[in-house]
């Protein structure tokens, strides 16, 4: 399915917008360009959040507009604006030209097309009422205050958005594509003998709110923000000093997200600011780890049917067996360094330029089972959460905040700490890596990546790893 009738309804018929003169308007734009494109989105956006035992907020949005993109070389001009029309689009193509004087370009291959379904069409918006909602989380909430006694505070979210985009090249070839995106997030404050800990928990995905309101699903989530509350309220002191890390599976994926996934985008290579510029074909992790990026798997909240450029994304492999094999790549940076597009030319919204970027990022599982990985540790850390984070692309060194984490004693789980933190060096600590384990599971659906003051819906995934020694930051 192409979803270019769909899109046609919303931008042409709707919005009033005539498509041949668009296209004429593109032709002209980009007549000594390398590459580019105009990307028109309709977009429908809520959010409501119970707190206190009450509502206490709720927002509706429904926001749409295009940008136009000129590339010439390593140098792009981009114009966009809030308003659909032949003339505002006509004044934007005026603007890109600009990047093209003096400057005589031949147009890049349109992407392939494609025509899987990777996510329902369909607007989460419409599928629950308003009334509906607002009880769906009173619901939730009393749950949570009726399972312990001990609830200080509970907060319960629900957002959902339906982004529809239709993307005209050159030449007259069109993609398109329908993104629904939820996310349903739990979390509690729990007080005891005068001391109060958090716990949260998030889900979702690019499905509709049926996914998420079952009770099922969002009991099963309040119990975990419950359960991560109380774990914290037993918590010690966090040990600090060098030693070895197990990290659990799925979230804790995160790490390998930015301490190794921003490293591997294409245009951090090809400016050769990245950790592992010029390492191609190098040992770079320790032998069996292989890390891919993949944007087609099915109603993942980091899939897409295309990128925003148009092209399919793919199963893209980054580390295979610990060599450096792949870059993730848009549209310029992939002609600018010899490669081939992935599909990974992503932007926020159409007020933004498109990047390599990140979809589903994960390390794949192993043979090691993690029961054994926990005993073979004398005295380590546990980490099955991480909060926030941050990496420095050009050193690789990272720091990592754990909202879940345990030491590890004769190779057994000892008390939860507070404070942890994790500190180190990307492409270092994947090398430090002794053993994978067999349990890879994805995360729940909750992750945004932010890159230049942009932010994106992605996904992580990975099995239980030991590493030999990261530095932990503790408060003991």
């Amino acid at each position: 399915m192409t979803h270019l009738a769909d899109t046609d309804e919303l931008f042409y018929a709707r919005a009033g917008l005539d498509r041949g003169k668009l296209e004429g308007i593109v032709e002209d734009a980009l007549t000594k360009a390398d590459d580019g494109e105009l990307f028109l989105e309709y977009r429908q956006s809520e959010a409501l959040a119970f707190d206190d035992g009450r509502l206490k907020s709720a927002s509706f949005d429904t926001d749409q507009g295009f940008g136009l993109r000129a590339v010439a070389g390593e140098a792009a001009g981009y114009a966009h604006a809030s308003e659909l029309s032949e003339d505002a689009v006509r004044r934007a193509g005026e603007t890109v030209k600009a990047v093209q004087a003096g400057y005589g370009g031949t147009m890049s291959a349109a992407p392939s097309n494609t025509n899987r379904q990777l996510y329902t069409p369909d607007n989460p918006l419409n599928a629950l009422a308003f009334d509906a909602k607002v009880r769906l989380l009173s619901e939730i909430d009393a749950y949570v205050r009726g399972k312990d006694a001990r609830v200080r505070q509970a907060t319960v979210s629900l957002a959902g958005s339906w982004q529809a985009v239709q993307i005209l090249r050159a030449g007259g070839e069109r993609r398109a594509d329908i993104r629904p995106l939820v996310r349903l997030n739990v979390s509690v404050v729990l007080e005891q003998d005068g001391r109060m800990e958090a716990g949260s928990y998030g889900t979702g995905g690019r499905v509709g709110y049926d996914g998420l309101i079952t009770p099922e699903t969002w009991q099963a989530a309040a119990d975990e923000a419950l359960r991560q509350a109380e774990v914290n309220l037993g918590s010690v002191e966090a040990p600090a000093g060098e030693m070895p890390v197990l990290l659990g599976p799925g979230w804790p994926g995160i790490l390998l997200h930015e301490a190794v996934g921003h490293g591997l985008e294409g245009d951090f290579n090809r400016k050769k600011t990245s950790a592992f510029a010029g390492l191609m074909g190098e040992q770079v992790a320790a032998p069996g780890v292989t890390v891919i990026d993949d944007g087609t798997l099915p109603d993942r909240r980091g899939s897409l049917t295309v990128d925003d450029e148009g092209t399919p994304t793919e199963r893209s492999v980054l580390i295979e067996d610990g060599k450096l094999v792949g870059y993730m790549q848009d549209r310029q940076n992939a002609r600018l360094m010899g490669m081939k597009p992935t599909g990974n030319g992503r932007r926020q919204s159409y007020a933004h330029i498109p990047m390599p970027r990140m979809t589903n990022t994960v390390m794949l599982g192993g043979e090691a089972d993690p029961a054994e990985m926990l005993a073979g540790v004398q005295k380590g850390l546990f980490a099955v959460s991480f909060g926030g984070g941050q990496v420095d692309i050009t050193s690789g060194k990272f720091t990592f905040s754990c909202t879940e984490a345990y030491l590890i004693e004769d190779g057994k789980l000892g008390p939860a700490v507070k404070g942890a933190t994790l500190i180190g060096n990307g492409p270092e600590t994947m090398k430090k890596v002794t053993m994978i384990g067999n349990d890879m599971a994805l995360d729940p659906g909750i992750g945004t990546c932010g890159k230049d003051g942009q932010g994106v819906p992605v996904g992580v995934g990975q099995p239980s790893l030991l590493v030999s020694a990261i530095t932990v930051g503790g408060t003991a």
